[in-house]
């Protein structure tokens, strides 16, 4: 009478072993980029409306920019709360605002520190404008303080 054979032999095992420990070592690093540039799209989209919120102030306030993003937030009218810019692998997220509020900061531009960079200077040309506060690149190579 022939025995049937059941189960797996060691070498099978360890095939299984060596495909799935190739498969993770390509996964992960992939994982880890699809989370980044995801933040960045974030960061793109929160940045987006920020700017409309400011847009909308503006045809608001027959065309007077507020000296602050963060009087945005008063009442709710525009955002609730200022979102966070995310620059991934460089900085914390966060929704703190700096302020150029001199020609000489506006000339020298964003300080790297995270945040938002916000120009303030009435007799600035770019008053109103608003970017992510850092000098460090995207996943593209762009420069954050371009968009």
């Amino acid at each position: 009478m022939k025995k049937s054979k059941k189960g797996f032999t060691l070498i099978e095992l360890m095939i299984v072993v060596a495909i799935i420990g190739i498969l993770a070592a390509i996964a992960i690093p992939k994982f880890a980029e699809l989370i980044r540039k995801s933040s960045e799209g974030a960061s793109k989209g929160n940045l987006g409306s920020l700017r409309s919120a400011l847009s909308i102030y503006y045809g608001d306030m027959e065309g007077q920019y507020p000296v602050d993003v963060s009087a945005l937030t008063i009442a709710g009218k525009y955002l609730t709360v200022l979102p966070n810019a995310k620059a991934p692998n460089y900085h914390a997220d966060s929704s703190v605002p700096v302020l150029a509020d001199a020609a000489a900061e506006v000339t020298a531009g964003a300080t790297g520190a995270g945040g938002w960079w916000y120009i303030a200077v009435q007799t600035d040309a770019n008053i109103g404008a608003v970017m992510v506060n850092c000098t460090h690149t995207d996943t593209k190579g762009s420069v954050w303080t371009v968009y």
